[in-house]
């Protein structure tokens, strides 16, 4: 039997979390299978160079975060798959190849961000900075964060100062700040027909009402918004303009000139969704470039660089900036130091810039495959992209579609939950390509999508 030894010299940190460390990475790539068992103590210890001290510890932190059980007498196994304690990383859990094909979370893949942040959490521990970012920030804010975070939304097209900035828990509190500063319990807040379905539940807990914009193949039809602007009272608007979600859509520069225009001519206030702003090489510039005064520019690392650094970037004109940031202290009073200090730091020493490039690469990959693989069934967007927009054609139906996908092992967004008037939703489907973490099993849900599409169990369009 060939006796489990892990590699330790890529990595860093003190030598038990490195071991638990590599015990999580090996249960995710298949090299440590359930209820295999883990090499005893003294043995490991010998083979590694280290202390026996050293490697019980490891084991017994990788009980605790659910990786091993140990029993006395018998030694230290792999935690069977649906135990009570599921095998997990510190990157989060270990994907079940049982569980179904998910391409409803649309996340980018973690690739090379884990071992990153494992260097970066090493260089914060040794820093003298330390014990200020674990310390109560009176003001709520951090000005060199503000500054990184302001060259951040500069490489994004739009120029910024620190002063100008706000951080929040991610683009989703960025857009509750912004709403919560600009619209009152009872005001209309327009937005695309097809929108960020979280926006639905913050106007439902603001008491906002929503008001939908028609669309067309570039985004938001400025003459629809100008009748909305008559037809109602409402001076805000939600919209993303950049690979919008559901349907990848990017506006052209003259349509957000226009759309700029019409928020003057009308005293709108834009709230610009920007959290996949990053991922086109050639971006079209921000929306708020053409009317920085009365747009508020949310965009987010937790997209370009790791879903779990939950770090929220909000560019806010003058007459907007205190109310946002007054929301901000009213909701969380600022994002956590340590946090935000990771992703300013990555900002600063080039390594978002390594982490957005791989990320394309491997988005373009993805992109292609799934190109490749569906075929005439789906419109490839100009740009790269996290999600394509499937219109199904009859006689499904997208809920029918779903439960027919899902039925298959496969998991997809049904255009219902984006729609603003879900009565008149189109029959789509969006597909989320980022969240598998293994690109062959991509690849197997998007044969099955195409399969489906193709006329594969199309019996099951009667369901409803």
């Amino acid at each position: 039997m060939t006796i489990w030894i892990p590699t330790l010299a890529a990595r860093s940190g003190p030598k038990h979390r490195v071991i638990t460390d590599a015990i999580g990475d090996a249960i995710a790539d298949g090299s440590l299978a359930p209820e295999a068992k883990l090499p005893p103590q003294r043995e490991l210890a010998y083979a590694l160079g280290l202390s026996l001290g050293t490697v019980t510890r490891a084991y017994k932190d990788a009980e605790r975060r659910g990786f091993v059980t140990g029993e006395v007498g018998r030694g230290t196994y792999v935690r069977r798959k649906g135990s009570a304690r599921a095998a997990t990383s510190l990157w989060g859990p270990v994907r079940d190849s049982d569980a179904p094909i998910n391409f409803v979370m649309n996340l980018p893949p973690v690739g090379i961000a884990a071992p990153v942040l494992a260097e970066s959490f090493a260089r914060l521990g040794a820093s003298r900075e330390l014990g200020h970012l674990l310390d109560h920030q009176a003001s709520g804010r951090i000005e060199t964060h503000m500054r990184a975070a302001a060259n951040w939304v500069a490489r994004l097209g739009l120029e910024a100062t620190g002063d100008e900035i706000v951080l929040t828990n991610g683009a989703q509190h960025g857009i509750l700040a912004a709403l919560m500063a600009t619209a009152n319990p009872g005001d209309i807040v327009l937005a695309e027909t097809l929108t960020y379905p979280p926006l639905k539940q913050i106007a439902h807990h603001l008491h906002l009402r929503l008001h939908a914009v028609e669309m067309d193949g570039h985004g938001i039809v400025p003459e629809a918004l100008d009748a909305a602007c008559r037809g109602t009272v409402s001076k805000v608007l939600y919209c993303m303009p950049t690979l919008h979600s559901p349907t990848g859509i990017s506006m052209p520069e003259e349509r957000r000139r226009d759309i700029a225009q019409i928020a003057r001519d009308r005293g709108l206030t834009i709230i610009e969704d920007d959290v996949f702003g990053f991922l086109p090489e050639n971006r079209p510039s921000p929306l708020a470039v053409s009317a920085p005064e009365r747009t508020i520019f949310v965009t987010s690392v937790s997209k370009c660089l790791a879903p779990g650094l939950r770090i929220g970037i909000v560019r806010t004109p003058e007459i907007h900036r205190e109310a946002v940031r007054n929301a901000v202290r009213m909701s969380c009073w600022m994002p956590s130091p340590i946090t935000a200090e990771i992703a300013c730091q990555w900002i600063e020493d080039g390594t978002a810039d390594r982490l957005n490039d791989w990320l394309r690469a491997e988005m373009h990959a993805r992109c292609q495959l799934a190109c490749d693989i569906l075929g005439n069934a789906v419109a490839c967007p100009p740009f790269l992209s996290f999600h394509l927009w499937i219109e199904l054609a009859p006689p499904w139906r997208e809920e029918s579609f779903r439960i027919a996908a899902e039925q298959r092992n496969v998991k997809v967004a049904s255009g219902e939950i984006f729609a603003l008037r879900p009565k008149s939703a189109p029959q789509a489907v969006r597909l989320a390509l980022g969240y598998e973490a293994d690109r062959a099993r991509m690849a197997e849900g998007l044969r099955i999508v195409a399969d489906l599409l193709g006329g594969g169990g199309a019996s099951g369009a009667s369901i409803v």
